[in-house]
């Protein structure tokens, strides 16, 4: 392949160039106008973002390899570039009334979000262990910031340490790992490993082993999940939001990317750890949420489980489990977006009220954000037609197809267990004694609640655009 580095030749970094050029100009017109200019760069970074998705699907098909194989741009990196762009444009959506009302106008709040976007696209192309750590350092570096953004709230500030603090020591297991397996192959581009793994060694695999302590950590599935719940109770609503959202998306296609490619020879070693996070994951994510009385402490336990369902398409190691992941992936993204939609909307005098409690008899007093919410608890809990169900369907049946059996009835039964605290929830909106009546939603919150809604109710009316999509990005990893 003829690699220039002409401008022609940096065409597939287009999108990557274009924001990080919108991050710093939005850096720079919040330090020229000052604090008076918050709402509008963050209006103006959901534009870039928007401008950025365009740019992705403007650019030419096929599989382009950039910068002496370190960064690729294929049909799976579109996909889930277009998914994690989706997710910040939701958060920040999410974010721009809550900053207003609790008076936390930030010019940086917006930049940070696009930089750690940036990490994301990066992370997203790395071909090889370098990329793949600039991408993940840069992503989680503007993560550890806005986690704190709220620096008068104790919580606040307690959240960002400590994810700060778990944070870098995973990163560090993940360099230890990465430098191990340089040292056993000789190098770190995805395809030499793939060609030295196939000879196995058990200096590789306790080299994977560290890689996957990353790996499990960014996607805070078991036993890295820790941080979880006190970061997602701590950080602001709308933060909250993105990373249940967002890096979630990366940190699955780093996870996929390099198993799939970089270790295909050692299969069979990695796959027995991926079916024990999967299963560790579905389990504490199914049985520890039902103590929760903190709606976002619940769905921080909601997305440790969500994890586990994903991992279990990739843990069959196939391109069918690989398109299992990516439609769990959007449809994940799609129902917590949604999901954080009502947490935010859940105001009373002025100030938010967290507490699963405070939604009682919601169908009384908001009839419509009941029903979106009913729907959206349906489709996390995977009850058929909506698009939750057709979410596990897809990587239980890779499963099956892999011959992972156990796996998938494990998945079956958490997926039971799961369903009870959903539907505990459907049973406070629409049996309980209605409680006061929330303030009046805003009009961004509204869309997303809308969109999230309808997209899970309607999924099975048209679903062929998304599967379509999941299994050409699937097949080009190959």
């Amino acid at each position: 392949m003829n690699e220039t580095t002409q401008l022609s030749g940096l065409l597939p970094v287009l999108p990557e160039i274009a924001l990080a050029i919108g991050a710093m100009l939005m850096l720079m017109l919040g330090v020229a106008i000052g604090e008076r200019s918050a709402r509008l760069v963050n209006g103006v970074s959901i534009l870039i973002l928007i401008g950025i998705a365009l740019l992705i699907g403007w650019l030419p098909a096929g599989r382009q390899v950039l910068f002496n194989g370190s960064f690729i741009v294929d049909d799976f990196a579109r996909f889930l570039k277009l998914l994690a762009l989706a997710g910040t444009a939701g958060a920040l959506l999410l974010s721009l009334d809550y900053l207003k009302v609790e008076q936390q106008q930030k010019f940086e709040y917006g930049a940070l979000f696009l930089l750690s976007t940036l990490g994301m696209l990066m992370l997203i192309s790395a071909n090889d262990l370098i990329a793949l750590y600039l991408g993940l350092e840069l992503m989680s570096l503007a993560l550890y910031v806005v986690a704190a953004s709220n620096r008068d709230n104790l919580k606040s500030t307690e959240a960002g340490l400590k994810y700060f603090v778990l944070g870098a020591l995973s990163s560090g297991m993940l360099l230890y790992g990465a430098s191990l397996v340089y040292g056993f192959t000789g190098t770190v581009s995805f395809a030499g490993i793939a060609k030295v793994a196939a000879q196995g060694g058990v200096g590789l695999i306790f080299g994977l082993v560290f890689l996957f302590v990353g790996f499990c950590f960014k996607i805070s599935a078991v036993p890295f999940h820790m941080w979880t719940p006190d970061v997602y109770e701590g950080a602001p609503t709308p933060v909250t939001a993105f990373f249940a959202a967002a890096p979630k998306v990366a940190g699955m296609a780093m996870f996929v990317r390099t198993t799939i490619v970089a270790f295909p020879g050692i299969t069979h070693e990695w796959q027995q750890i991926i079916v024990f996070v999967a299963i560790a994951s579905m389990a504490l994510g199914s049985f520890a949420a039902i103590g929760q009385r903190n709606f976002k402490r619940l769905m921080a336990y909601s997305s440790i489980g969500h994890m586990g369902f994903a991992l279990i398409g990739l843990a069959a190691g196939t391109a069918e489990g690989v398109q299992g992941v990516l439609v769990y992936m959007a449809i994940y993204v799609a129902m917590t977006l949604g999901t954080f939609a009502v947490i935010l909307s859940m105001r009373r005098q002025g100030k938010l009220v967290e507490n699963i409690g405070d939604l009682a008899g919601l169908a009384r007093t908001h009839p419509t954000m009941a029903f979106f919410l009913g729907v959206l608890l349906f489709s996390l809990a995977g009850i058929p037609p909506l698009a939750g169900f057709f979410a596990k369907f897809y990587v239980f049946l890779a499963a099956i197809n892999a011959g992972l059996y156990a796996l998938a009835v494990i998945g079956v039964v958490t997926s039971v267990v799961g369903a009870y605290y959903y539907l505990a929830i459907v049973k406070i909106i629409y049996f309980d004694e209605a409680a006061e009546g929330f303030q009046r939603m805003p009009a961004s919150v509204r869309l997303v609640l809308a969109i999230s809604g309808l997209a899970n109710l309607l999924f099975f009316v048209y679903p062929g655009p998304l599967l379509n999509a999941a299994t050409a990005a699937a097949k080009s990893l190959f």
